[in-house]
């Protein structure tokens, strides 16, 4: 990587779910316009793409959570929705 590049990111904060996934959406989209650009750096490239992987990977990771979590909120609420129908009849 080269040390000029706006691109360089710290790493992405694992431990907050909000900041990581948006950090890392964020950075994933400067690196697009970066390969997508006319300018992209060969000798950066390779590394680049291995960054953008591993940032669809925890992003990849956060969404599974996210999905898990909705589907248990759906199911508790349905729950308690038959439990209120059932209570009042």
């Amino acid at each position: 990587m080269s040390e000029d590049s706006p691109i360089d990111k710290s790493p992405i904060d694992e431990a907050d779910p909000q900041t990581g996934y948006a950090s890392a959406l964020a950075e994933l989209e400067d690196i697009l316009d970066e390969i997508e650009g006319a300018s992209v750096d060969v000798d950066t490239l390779a590394d680049r793409v291995r960054r953008a992987s591993e940032l669809v990977t925890l992003c990849r990771g956060r969404l599974d959570v996210v999905r898990t979590d909705v589907a248990t909120v759906v199911e508790d609420l349905a729950r308690q929705s038959e439990a209120t129908d059932t209570g009042s009849t």
